[in-house]
C-alpha cells in the first residue's frame, strides 16, 4: 500500500491546525483595552465591537459550517453501522443508473444489508438535475415514509437527495419557496430536516460538505438552487475507492471545478465588506465571503491540485493521487461552502442551463450537456484577468500556488499572470477551446449576460463590482480561450 494513501498525514494536520490558529490569532480584536491608543472607530470594519446601537453597513461576523466528514479508504462499509447508530431503519438511497452497476453502490448496499436496514432505491437521478427532477425525487421520499437518506453518486446525486430531504419536511412548500433570491424566495428553513449521509463518487463539486443543492429551472432555461446550511449532509463518507471508476473526462471537470472553488472563494470579497449585516444570525448566508478559515481550506486545495491533479488523470487507477483529489475536494467545499464563489460559477449557470447540442465524452446521459466543471472553468482565464486589476496579490498567490513562476511579478501583471496559467492547464488537459466550441456564438453574449445577471447570490460576491459591460467582456474573451 502507498504510503501517500494516508490523505490527513499527521504532519499535515498539526499545519493546518497551527495555520488555523495564526489565522485566527491574526483576526483577533485589536481593541483599546488590548492595545493602548486605538479608537473604535479607527479599527477596520471586521475588528470593531459592535453595540446595538452601531449604525453599520457590512457585515462584522463569519460563522464556519460543515457536514461531519470521515475520510477513509474502504470507510463505505460503515454507512450501514452510521445509521443503526442514529436509530434509522428505513432510507432512501439515491444514485444513477451507471453506478448502480459499480463498486461503490454494491458496497452500499452491502453495508446496509449487513445491518438489517431497509431501504429503496432512487436511481432517476438526472446528471445535471432540473426542478422537474428534482420534484420526482420529492414526490417519491414523500410517499415512503422514510427515517433517513442516503446518497451515493456526484453533485447531481447529493444535490437531489438535499432537496428530497428538505421537502420531506416541508410537503406543504412550494418548490421556489426556498429558492435563493431573487428567483425564489429564499426563505430559512426551521424544522429539523432527517439525517443524510453522502457518499461521493467524485473528487470536485464538494457537495458532500456544503448545504447547497444546484438545478436547472426550465422555465427560464438557466441554473439556480438551495443554499442554505440546514442543507448541509449529516454525514460525508469520503472512501477513495469510489472515486477510481471515475471516466478521464469526469475526473478532470471535477477537478477543475475544486481548482475553481478554491479561486474564487480566495478571490471573493471579504466578509466583513459584504451587506446588508442580517438583523438576526441565522440569516447570515451560508456564502458570506472570504475569511481566515475559508482561506486556509483553499490553499491547501490547491496545493493538492497542483501535486495530484494533473497524475489523477492521466492514470486513473493512480490510488495515491486519486485519494489526494479527494481530500482536496474536501477542503475546497468546505472552503468555498462558506465563503462562496462568485463570477465563474455564475456564468457557468447561464452557460450550462443554455446548452443546445454538447455532450463531452465520457457522459453518456439521454439529452444534451455541459458538465459544471466545464462550464466553470470557460470563463476562468478572462475572469481572473478582470480580478487581477482589484486583488492582484492574491491573483499571484493563486499562480504560485497553481506552480506558475511569479518571481518579479508587477502589480499590473498579476490577473494575466494568473489567466495564463489557466489557460496553459486546460490546454494540457484538452479542454475545448472556449465557448464556440460548445456552441455558442458572440450572437448569444446579451443572452448569457441576461441570465447571469440573476445570480446575485454569486455576484455580490465578485470583488469587481458587476455591470452587464464586465460580463460582456468576459464572455467574450471566453468564445476562444487559446488564442
Amino acid at each position: 500500500m502507498k504510503r501517500g494513501i494516508n490523505i490527513l498525514r499527521t504532519r499535515s494536520r498539526i499545519e493546518l491546525i497551527n495555520d488555523t490558529l495564526r489565522a485566527i490569532a491574526g483576526n483577533s480584536c485589536r481593541c483599546p483595552a488590548h492595545s493602548p491608543g486605538l479608537s473604535n472607530s479607527s479599527l477596520s470594519p471586521q475588528h470593531r465591537h459592535v453595540s446595538s446601537s452601531d449604525n453599520i453597513s457590512t457585515d462584522y461576523a463569519y460563522e464556519v459550517a460543515s457536514s461531519n466528514v470521515r475520510i477513509g479508504r474502504g470507510a463505505t462499509r460503515e454507512v450501514g453501522k452510521d445509521l443503526v447508530n442514529r436509530g434509522v431503519k428505513r432510507v432512501m438511497l439515491f444514485t444513477d443508473k451507471n453506478l448502480m452497476l459499480q463498486t461503490p453502490f454494491s458496497a452500499t448496499e452491502k453495508a446496509l444489508r449487513d445491518e438489517n436496514i431497509e431501504f429503496d432505491v432512487f436511481s432517476e437521478v438526472r446528471v445535471e438535475p432540473t426542478d422537474y427532477s428534482f420534484k420526482e425525487a420529492i414526490d417519491r421520499a414523500q410517499l415512503g415514509q422514510y427515517e433517513g437518506f442516503v446518497a451515493v453518486g456526484g453533485g447531481s446525486v447529493m444535490d437531489t437527495a438535499k432537496v428530497a430531504r428538505l421537502f420531506d419536511m416541508y410537503p406543504e412548500k412550494d418548490f421556489l419557496d426556498f429558492v435563493n433570491q431573487p428567483i425564489g424566495k429564499g426563505e430559512p428553513i426551521l424544522r429539523q430536516l432527517k439525517p443524510l449521509i453522502c457518499i461521493p463518487t467524485t473528487s470536485g463539486t464538494g457537495s458532500e460538505t456544503t448545504g447547497m443543492a444546484i438545478f436547472d429551472l426550465k422555465s427560464m432555461n438557466a441554473k439556480t438552487g438551495f443554499s442554505n446550511r440546514a442543507l448541509c449532509p449529516t454525514l460525508a463518507i469520503v472512501d477513495p475507492l469510489n472515486t477510481l471508476s471515475m471516466p478521464k473526462n469526469v475526473a478532470i471537470y471535477s477537478g477543475l471545478d475544486v481548482l475553481c472553488h478554491a479561486c474564487e472563494s480566495y478571490t471573493a470579497i471579504p466578509y466583513y465588506k459584504r451587506s446588508p449585516v442580517p438583523v438576526n444570525p441565522m440569516l447570515r448566508p451560508a456564502h458570506q465571503g472570504r475569511n481566515p478559515i475559508s482561506d486556509i481550506w483553499a490553499v491547501e486545495a490547491l496545493k493538492l491540485i497542483n501535486k495530484y491533479f494533473l497524475r489523477s488523470v492521466d492514470t486513473i487507477e493512480d490510488e495515491e493521487a486519486s485519494a489526494q483529489m479527494s481530500f482536496a475536494s474536501v477542503l475546497g467545499g468546505i472552503g468555498f461552502g462558506n465563503a462562496g464563489v462568485h463570477l465563474c460559477h455564475a456564468i457557468s449557470y447561464a452557460i450550462s442551463g443554455s446548452v443546445r447540442k454538447f455532450c463531452p465524452p465520457g457522459y453518456s446521459p439521454d439529452h444534451p450537456i455541459i458538465p459544471h466543471g466545464l462550464s466553470v472553468i470557460m470563463t476562468a482565464p478572462a475572469v481572473f484577468n478582470e480580478i487581477g486589476y482589484v486583488e492582484p496579490d492574491r491573483c499571484i498567490q493563486l499562480a504560485g500556488l497553481l506552480g506558475a513562476r511569479i518571481n518579479n511579478i508587477k502589480t499590473e501583471d498579476a490577473g494575466r499572470c494568473l489567466s495564463d496559467h489557466l489557460c496553459k492547464l486546460m490546454n494540457k488537459l484538452d479542454i475545448p477551446n472556449g465557448l464556440s466550441a460548445l456552441g455558442f456564438s458572440p450572437e448569444d453574449i446579451p443572452m448569457l449576460v441576461k441570465k447571469t445577471l440573476p445570480q446575485e447570490r454569486l455576484t455580490k460576491l465578485s470583488s469587481n463590482p458587476v455591470t452587464p459591460s464586465l460580463l460582456e467582456s468576459i464572455i467574450h474573451k471566453s468564445m476562444n480561450v487559446y488564442n
